[in-house]
């Protein structure tokens, strides 16, 4: 069979459609490495590649977010008008499979990579299934190595992205994470993790670990980063701020070559942090810990949810001093999102506060549902201004005028999302 792999576009005027750096979709290249070589496999991602390719296909497999959804939706649609199955997986179609088998023949819910060739099989008897979801979690050792030859020709930043460790131990209610990998902290053996890292650094010295916790398990985490060390990278990844009060952790990931980490503040109000979960977070300590990553050489993009219930007008002015004072090198400020399999959806749907279920606009720039503390219109206006002000010129050189090893990666960053702000300012009704 001809394969075709489909990544939707996101909606343009939006940051993430807007941003000119893109990265590959790891989850498909792992697809690919489970599909057996009697096929043949293209990859068409419409964020970089906006015209459909003109080859023929006889499957098209498509993943996508929830802001993605429609657009996803919009493709299947016209696949299937000629003839051509499609199947659908992710986090929106695993946790609204109904909604997707609307539009698709078939769903995968959940990791994809164990019932893949299952479904291949399927199909090519006549019996392929409305849904695939595996019988149990994967197990890490069996990961297969993704396919990236996926990726040739594209134009991506580039391909070095990989994954080490799947799931969560914590369980914070705005966050799909663990509605999608479980709570249980899954990590790949070490040995296999360095293997790839050789075969990758012959192509680039940066590496970023799509991993939404890296250093979960701590003695995993040192081992890693041990077996890098030396090894000349240059890699970012997610790590909660905690990290910044584990002096050999952090030292640890700085000599192996950390250059930024993406932090979850969330807020600055201690109250808040308990209300959504947010156990090691201690909003006193940000400063401290924030100065302990630069110390150790390694940038923070930070991460702000705006909306909570405590949230107020007044937030605004006060996070971008905090962000200023405390030197963060990038930061996004995301609206409060009820993603659909979410504890925050299932809470504000009782309350009777979700307002729009137009899923182009849960793309973390829009407000989708009615806020405690103040008017969705302050919402939204305080989350474009903040915006607009945290990348500005004046704000971008008090934050990084001290030079320091990680600016080679937040410089050309800030510049990105102040671009990318501007554009979206411009395509705004």
């Amino acid at each position: 069979m001809r394969i075709l792999f489909v990544v939707p576009g996101w909606p343009k005027g939006r940051l993430w459609g807007e941003l000119g750096f893109k990265f590959p979709s790891l989850s498909l290249a792992a697809l690919a490495a489970v599909t057996p070589d009697v096929h043949q496999i293209a990859l068409w991602d419409e964020n970089i590649q906006p015209r459909e390719p003109v080859a023929p296909v006889d499957l098209v497999a498509i993943t996508a977010m929830t802001p993605q959804a429609p657009r996803a939706y919009a493709i299947a649609d016209s696949f299937r008008l000629r003839g051509i199955p499609v199947v659908m997986g992710g986090f929106h179609a695993s946790v609204l499979p109904e909604e997707a088998l609307s539009h698709v023949d078939a769903v995968v819910v959940g990791e994809g990579e164990g019932v893949w060739p299952r479904l291949l099989e399927e199909l090519q008897r006549g019996e392929m299934a409305r849904f695939y979801t595996a019988d149990s979690l994967m197990v890490m050792a069996d990961l297969p190595r993704p396919r990236r030859t996926l990726f040739k020709g594209k134009r991506y930043l580039f391909t070095n992205t990989l994954q080490t460790t799947r799931g969560c131990p914590f369980d914070c209610e705005f966050c799909s994470v663990t509605a999608f990998y479980g709570r249980k902290y899954r990590t790949r053996p070490v040995a296999g993790v360095l293997a790839e890292l050789e075969e990758l650094r012959k192509k680039n010295s940066f590496v970023f670990f799509v991993d939404d916790n890296l250093v979960g398990n701590r003695a995993y985490a040192l081992e890693l980063f041990a077996g890098m060390k030396g090894m000349g990278l240059k890699w970012l990844s997610h790590a909660p701020i905690d990290f910044g009060r584990d002096p050999e952790l952090l030292r640890a990931a700085g000599d192996s070559g950390c250059l930024g980490l993406f932090v979850g503040f969330e807020s600055l109000n201690q109250e808040t942090l308990a209300a959504m979960g947010k156990v090691t977070n201690l909003a006193a300590s940000y400063g401290d810990d924030a100065r302990a990553f630069r110390d150790h050489g390694i940038g923070i993009l930070g991460s702000f949810v705006l909306g909570c219930d405590g949230d107020t007008p007044e937030l605004f002015p006060r996070l971008l001093r905090f962000c200023e004072e405390a030197r963060l090198e990038a930061a996004i400020f995301p609206i409060l999102t009820p993603f659909p399999g979410t504890k925050i959806r299932d809470r504000l749907e009782a309350q009777g506060r979700i307002t729009s279920n137009a899923w182009e606009d849960y793309d973390m720039g829009h407000v989708t549902f009615r806020p405690q503390g103040m008017t969705a219109q302050e919402l939204q206006e305080g989350h474009d201004q903040l915006n607009r002000s945290f990348y500005s010129f004046g704000s971008i050189y008090r934050r990084l005028f001290k030079l320091h090893r990680s600016v080679q990666v937040f410089g050309p960053m800030n510049i990105g999302f102040r671009s990318a702000i501007r554009n979206c300012r411009k395509g705004s009704p």
